[in-house]
């Protein structure tokens, strides 16, 4: 088919060509961009924390009526947890993954040294944390009992030994093996690394903890005042159960205390899924304004190939009759919107570009990968071929006599 009529036929048409064209141009410009905003936050949403979520149930404990040495509190409530049914193993820490609240702090490589060389969370553990959370070490050893000392609210943790991830071992120990190395938790007391675990997320999930989400470091604490988060490690099948009986069983052996109805008894999926709800919402919210841009704009070719194809009745039937077949009607209208979507796809590829540039200075994103600017451009204009197909199937059909009516 020659390109000449087709283009000599827009030129009349310019005000819908141009339409159009940059109707596809802002859908490209606008659904790339929104698709990769769209996958930042899936993956974000779903990277793992490193620890047994499917498994883990955390509490929030606080009592209340009493003052003063919390110890003996926090052992009896531990063994009372761990010989409820269906509980595994348990322990009492300052903050969980995905919980949104916690301790950080910069770690050194000297003593007193200017700036911090990683940030990092800062996990209460004991013996039984790693078994609790399912974390899995790849390098040294756990933490015995008889290493685990009281550290009283509001002193600074001067740990003799940690456990760090892996992410914050290559960090601070960039050319070789971490384990055995000593790092500055306190400015003036180094800490052994004995242990290094695979992965163990941070509490943030915000931009705060950016840059230090691996990071991660349990020191081995109990943390003595009057509020704790107690983890379960429960069975397989039983999270309902121990839901129910867990906080039972806590205010049986001393009613003083208080567990919030709303969050204070969580399964770790509902953590996440609290962590993560902005980001889930703002995906879903992106996915929907592509969809109904895509709607759109299929819906203004489907309308303007419509009109065109009412207008040139009696050109088509004139063709018929003088010889076109149905199929070189039907490619003619498919060509003609190619055309057009081929303008409009250039026209969006420099827009998508320049949006997204737009977006890196001014909100600090990521470059727009080009493959993404390539399958928007390809799919607008398989979608463009699609909704022309109707319209042009339609044309194909009018009859030779057209060209005599009206005459």
């Amino acid at each position: 088919m020659q390109i000449s009529p087709i283009l000599s036929a827009l030129r009349h048409h310019k005000a819908g060509t141009a339409l159009i064209a940059m109707q596809i141009a802002l859908t490209l410009a606008i659904v790339c961009n929104t698709l990769f905003i769209i996958q930042q936050r899936v993956a974000h949403l779903s990277r793992p924390s490193g620890i047994d979520e499917a498994h883990l149930l955390r509490i929030q404990n606080q009592w209340v009526g009493q003052h003063g040495d919390y110890a003996p509190l926090l052992a009896a409530d531990l063994a009372t947890l761990r010989h409820v049914p269906g509980v595994v193993d348990a322990y009492a820490t300052n903050s969980v993954p995905l919980s949104g609240g916690g301790w950080s702090t910069g770690l050194g490589l000297k003593p007193s040294q200017n700036g911090p060389t990683a940030m990092t969370a800062i996990y209460f553990a004991d013996d039984h944390t790693l078994p609790t959370l399912g974390v899995k070490l790849v390098a040294g050893r756990n933490f015995r009992a008889d290493e685990i000392s009281d550290m009283p609210a509001l002193s600074k943790p001067t740990p003799p030994f940690v456990i760090i991830t892996r992410a914050l071992a290559s960090k601070l120990y960039p050319h070789g093996d971490a384990l055995g190395k000593s790092v500055y938790v306190a400015p003036d007391k180094p800490s052994t690394i004995i242990g290094v675990v695979r992965r163990l997320q941070a509490p943030w999930t915000g931009n705060f903890a950016a840059s230090f989400s691996d990071n991660s470091t349990l020191v081995p604490f109990r943390l003595i005042t009057n509020g704790t988060n107690f983890v379960l490690r429960v069975r397989t099948g039983q999270m309902g159960n121990v839901m129910r009986t867990a906080p039972k069983a806590l205010y049986a052996a001393n009613r003083m205390r208080v567990i919030p109805d709303d969050d204070g008894v969580m399964p770790f999926s509902a953590i996440r899924a609290k962590a993560y709800a902005s980001d889930r919402g703002m995906a879903i919210l992106m996915a929907v304004i592509c969809v109904m841009l895509l709607a759109i704009t299929a819906a203004g070719i489907v309308g303007l190939t419509s009109f065109w194809v009412g207008q040139r009745r009696k050109q088509i039937g004139v063709r018929r009759a003088l010889g076109a077949t149905r199929g070189d009607i039907l490619s003619y209208f498919l060509t003609e919107n190619l055309l057009i979507g081929m303008g409009g796809v250039l026209l969006g590829i420099a827009l998508a570009i320049g949006l997204n540039l737009w977006m890196v200075t001014r909100f600090e994103m990521q470059h727009l990968s080009l493959w993404y600017v390539l399958a928007g451009a390809v799919a607008l204009l398989l979608l463009g071929q699609g909704a022309v197909f109707a319209p042009a199937l339609r044309a194909s059909r009018v009859p030779p006599v057209e060209a005599t009516r009206s005459v």
